[in-house]
């Protein structure tokens, strides 16, 4: 028999999908029978990497997707694995991440008159009246297989939304019926185009874009996402040294600019107080950015010219946004700063206002610098994350893959870690936590002779699943090195709470019931689900070693190391 899930497995492959991501149920017969089927007689088909949670399954092919910007398959169990994606669904949509979710459903006959008929109780209870409906408005694109004979041009289609700019999540579904389907093989013809191509500046746009760069005393870029496209990186940095323009990341997802770089200026998240350099800018060119500021506290110039490129710069997903540009560009980032480059090789620049430009800016920058190593000094007060960032940057190398998810330590981790490889640094792009684990192991997945470090709070650790992830890990021989920044629990709830009440009864009580006492055994949950290695860290002294171990082991051991770091108490 040629089925329905023949054809979808080889859809799959035909789409080049690597890996797929499973948490199979009683709606995946089909699939499970053709996957044996393959196996057995040698027939192509991804290989299947068993999920204990869904939504680990999920980070994982997001962790992929970000190293190698390909969609990988995630396979879940009808309405109740869709709804157990939980929040990396968010994080899938919020991070642009190209990804093929797959589901399947309650079968739609109960009489046995088609193959996959109802015959398990479980089958009545998983039909909802719109499963596709629990994750529509985070899916770029959704619908349901009702028949092999398309299934094909189905999955293509998808797979075509999920990876043309703004990529995103996709999401497909089937009863047991339509995927056990006897259907004559389907081949399609090799497509012309597996995306749509990339959105350029338009010629007047690009005319106005490159007059105003020339006539600006005070240039500064401002991104967040940019580097998500390594080319990209490499053409901003081309145009910002030709122009002497600074650059401020803004909530970074990635490295955007090398940081050792005299242009660049640092990181901005929630700090409450105005950004010098955006301040004084006279233009701003905001590119590939959601939150280029937060306006109660921080916000250009009212005079200053701003100009908007992005890969969505409606912000479709977001019912409140706006920024006061004078220029907006829905235009791919690397497309539209190579133009602007090609377009200044044409160019006059007056040489006098760019060394003064550069002066002023690289003046900035080793300001930031001198402050950052006063910073990264020890405190006799315990480990500090800027500390540990430090001795950890030492130690990682530049082609290393780090994962952020310090959340009120988000701009620490960004600052000494100091990354200067696109590529190299990735926080989810959502705001659900938990994603590191997973995305953890898609990265090692992608890129297999690299050092991946995880570094999350405590409070996102727990988030993470752990008890999955590092069976995963163990499994799946994708070792990586787990730092837990333990602070005794949810640090972010009192930022939050004390940001909107300074004064009031939360600031003045230490118990918020957003502490973990007594704490867990972080590193022993590890230890027992995935034979990680696993150290507690409490004291300046001890740091260093613990950090070469910890590498050392998923280098020779091949096996995961957890570092429980007790942070000094503030």
């Amino acid at each position: 028999m040629y089925t329905a899930s023949a054809a979808f497995v080889e859809a799959l492959v035909d789409a080049g999908v690597s890996y797929i991501f499973g948490n199979f149920g009683s709606d995946h017969p089909g699939l499970l029978e053709y996957l044996a089927k393959a196996k057995a007689l040698g027939l192509p088909a991804p290989p299947v990497l068993t999920c204990p949670n869904e939504m680990v399954g999920l980070s994982a092919a997001h962790g992929y997707a970000q190293v190698t910007g390909r969609a990988q398959a995630v396979v879940v169990h009808v309405e109740c694995g869709t709804q157990a994606l939980a929040g990396a669904v968010h994080n899938a949509a919020k991070g642009r991440i190209p990804v093929l979710i797959y589901a399947g459903a309650s079968p739609y006959t109960q009489e046995g008159e088609l193959l996959g008929s109802r015959n398990e109780f479980i089958q009545w209870i998983q039909d909802v009246a719109d499963q596709r409906g629990l994750v529509r408005g985070y899916m770029k694109y959704d619908n349901e297989i009702r028949t092999g004979r398309n299934v094909k041009q189905l999955v293509r289609r998808a797979m075509q939304f999920a990876h043309s700019d703004p990529p995103g999540p996709v999401y497909l579904m089937g009863g047991r019926e339509a995927m056990e389907e006897e259907i004559p093989p389907v081949q399609l013809p090799s497509p012309r185009s597996e995306t749509v191509s990339p959105g350029a500046l338009s010629a007047e746009g690009l005319d106005i874009l490159v007059a105003d760069l020339l006539a600006a005393r005070r240039p500064l870029v401002v991104t967040s996402y940019v580097g998500r496209r390594p080319a990209a990186v490499a053409e901003l940095e081309r145009l910002c040294q030709r122009l002497g323009m600074g650059v401020l990341e803004s909530v970074p997802n990635y490295m955007n600019f090398p940081h050792d770089h005299p242009l660049y200026l640092g990181n901005q998240w929630n700090l409450a107080q105005q950004n010098q350099a955006l301040a004084q800018a006279d233009l701003v060119l905001v590119l590939d950015s959601d939150v280029p500021w937060i306006p109660q506290v921080n916000r250009p110039d009212p005079t200053a010219v701003i100009h908007h490129i992005d890969v969505d710069p409606l912000k479709t997903a977001m019912p409140l946004w706006y920024i006061e540009a004078k220029g907006v560009f829905r235009a791919d980032a690397a497309t539209a700063l190579a133009q602007i480059n090609a377009r200044l090789d044409q160019m006059t620049i007056d040489q006098a206002a760019l060394v003064e430009r550069r002066a002023h800016y690289g003046d900035l920058h080793a300001q930031r610098a001198a402050r950052l190593e006063v910073e990264a000094r020890p405190s006799p007060d315990g480990i500090t994350p800027h500390y540990l960032a430090a001795r950890l940057a030492l130690q990682l190398g530049s082609d290393g893959l780090v994962l952020n998810e310090g959340i009120t330590n988000y701009n620490v981790l960004f600052d000494h870690l100091a990354r200067t490889q696109p590529g190299s640094i990735f926080t989810s792009g959502g705001g659900s936590l938990g994603w590191n684990g997973g995305a953890a192991i898609g990265m090692k997945l992608a890129a297999p002779d690299k050092d991946v470090v995880a570094i999350s709070g405590d409070g996102s650790y727990l988030f993470s699943v752990p008890a999955s992830v590092h069976w995963m890990a163990r499994r799946y021989r994708t070792p990586f090195v787990q730092i837990v920044l333990n602070n005794g629990g949810w640090r972010a709830p009192r930022h939050s709470a004390l940001g909107v009440h300074p004064d009031g009864y939360a600031s003045a009580t230490e118990d918020l019931d957003i502490s973990f006492d007594p704490a867990p055994d972080y590193a022993g949950v590890a230890a027992a689900a995935g034979g990680a290695h696993a150290r507690i860290v409490k004291t300046v002294e001890e740091l260093d070693e613990a950090i070469a171990e910890a590498l050392r082991v998923t280098r020779e051991e091949g096996r995961c190391a957890v570092l429980d770091v007790w942070l000094a108490r503030s």
